[in-house]
């Protein structure tokens, strides 16, 4: 089966702030009880996802444009770029920021069981 991926704006993504565009590509009901996103996640420029806790799973991001911040668990900052993955360990809480008052922030997320 081949179709497009369900696309929806979000404003104030986990309790952050502005705009993000999320491309829903694996529905929860595709991943078989075995996660419940998959999706390419565009921040607009001065948005983020705010801080947020995953109990009995983990979302990883892998970055594909743009630069932000990524807040880990313990409060500490990183600056991430195309490339980067940032991981949480489950029952952790995380959050990411578009810094950028001009670029979007590319990333894929997915949230999946422990």
């Amino acid at each position: 089966m081949v179709r497009k991926a369900n696309i929806v704006e979000v404003k104030e993504l986990a309790g952050g702030k502005g705009t993000a565009v999320v491309h829903h590509i694996v529905s929860e009901e595709e991943l078989y009880g075995h996660g419940r996103m998959y999706a390419k996640v565009v921040l607009k420029p001065s948005s983020s996802v705010g801080w947020h806790r995953h109990t009995g799973e983990t979302e990883p991001y892998y970055i594909l444009d743009g630069e932000g911040i990524f807040v880990d668990d313990d409060g500490s900052r990183t600056k991430v770029g195309p490339g980067d993955v940032c991981t949480i360990v489950p029952g952790q809480c995380h959050a990411l920021e578009n810094a950028s008052e001009y670029k979007e922030l590319t990333f894929m997320a997915l949230i999946h069981k422990a």
